[in-house]
């Protein structure tokens, strides 16, 4: 049985525009209009002593992008944001992506792509398609030239058995106010598998590597950004992705971000214990450990789902939770989740606290639990690490982070949470 969600909303942009124009005269306002003897330069001189304070207004400006739930949207479980795309802009709902470096969308035409809204690279002005000898091209492991030149074009995949070819490309990338000249992307042409796992309009990537957001963005953001996703039950852009220092909590809490030179999209933390309750999980020693050479440790990110924890860290997890709320009817399993318990059986579950190097996050209950809106079952909303190349990774996932504003600061080297209620 799975779960079900409130049905799709559709969102009605309704356009004003008037027919009628008028000129209205513009006067300035630092001074009435000097005298017939008084220069022109003596006038600019003069009022460029305010100029300074203009522009430390505009240092302190805030990108904000909004944020919504794709359950919503496109029936997707992941989150998407705003963004234009070329020029003139073209609107696209791209998937907000921690875990990844890359940007990709399904450009006009496509084989075999999960949704008809394609970008329509013929009309950008901006758009233009990368060589395969350019310095881009092994970035995103592109084939090599062949006698002569011609497009970079790879293949890639994104979770599930779907992999697609794009040509790479770079166009104007506006985020709220902010353009972004010449940002490189994929352009998608064809998909291969089930094209349902890939994110309907494309995606952009917020990982550590050189392709990323932040990377591509220079010092435009100073290497900060944060995020604040609603619950997935939400049908607005209630979240919101802020972008550079300012606007950032003051009283945030942070933990060291660590750096794995072996994955450097991800953003790995010390995750030091897991409570549930005021029981501190017993798990062997060093199940918590941070290791780059094989990846194992902890990773914040928005693209999972569910929260994850390698085999020993679950299993305590699971028996510890199932102990303390002592269900009388038993648990049960249910999709990915196989601690599920009756609620007209269990009115109170214990809080699962996080334990990260500086700080304690303290998961609310519907961070922790997910309802069933067929019947009264309730399951803890957590899995086992797959049995794959992520078995040694634990992943805090976006379910876990609803309505918290998450802070990503690699100029400073620090993870930050501060409970924020974004529905």
């Amino acid at each position: 049985m799975a779960f079900l969600f409130p049905p799709f909303l559709s969102v009605l942009l309704l356009l004003f525009s008037t027919s009628i124009a008028a000129d209205i005269p513009i006067f300035h306002t630092k001074a009435p209009p000097p005298p017939a003897s008084s220069s022109l330069f003596d006038s600019v001189l003069a009022a460029a002593h305010t100029d300074h304070a203009r522009l430390a207004f505009l240092s302190q400006k805030t990108t904000s992008v909004p944020i919504a739930s794709g359950q919503q949207l496109l029936q997707s479980n992941s989150y998407v944001l705003r963004a234009q795309l070329g020029s003139p802009g073209q609107l696209l709902l791209l998937v907000l992506d921690t875990g990844s470096d890359a940007a990709w969308v399904p450009c006009s035409p496509c084989s075999s792509c999960p949704s008809s809204n394609l970008f329509l690279s013929s009309n950008s002005t901006t758009y233009c398609s990368l060589s395969c000898s350019s310095s881009w091209c092994p970035m995103f492991q592109g084939q090599s030239c062949a006698a002569s030149p011609s497009p970079c074009t790879y293949n890639s995949g994104y979770g599930g058995d779907s992999t697609f070819s794009a040509t790479l490309s770079q166009d104007s990338l506006r985020l709220a106010l902010d353009v972004i000249p010449n940002y490189t992307f994929g352009c998608v042409n064809a998909v291969t598998g089930s094209a349902n796992s890939l994110p309907k309009q494309g995606l952009l990537g917020l990982g550590g590597g050189p392709m990323s957001l932040l990377s591509q963005a220079g010092s435009l953001y100073k290497g900060v950004f944060s995020y604040c996703l609603p619950s997935f039950k939400s049908y607005y852009f209630s979240g919101s992705l802020r972008l550079g220092p300012v606007g950032q909590p003051r009283s945030i809490r942070t933990t060291p971000l660590l750096h794995n030179p072996h994955r450097p999209s991800l953003y790995y933390v010390n995750l030091t214990g897991i409570s549930v309750g005021r029981v501190l999980l017993a798990v062997p020693p060093g199940s918590f450990r941070f290791d780059p050479a094989t990846g194992a440790g902890t990773v914040v990110d928005s693209g999972t789902v569910i929260t994850r924890f390698v085999s020993p860290i679950y299993a305590a997890l699971t028996d510890q939770f199932k102990r303390q709320v002592n269900a009388p009817g038993g648990y049960s399993a249910l999709g990915a989740f196989d601690t599920c318990f009756s609620t007209d059986e269990v009115s109170r579950t214990p809080p699962v606290t996080l334990h990260f190097e500086g700080l304690d996050l303290v998961l609310p209950v519907e961070n922790t639990l997910i309802h069933s809106s067929a019947r009264p079952l309730a399951c803890l909303a957590m899995a086992e690490a797959p049995g794959n190349v992520n078995s040694v990774v634990n992943v805090i996932a976006s379910l876990q982070q609803q309505n918290t504003r998450v802070m990503i600061d690699l100029a400073n080297g620090r993870v930050g949470f501060a409970r924020e209620v974004c529905n």
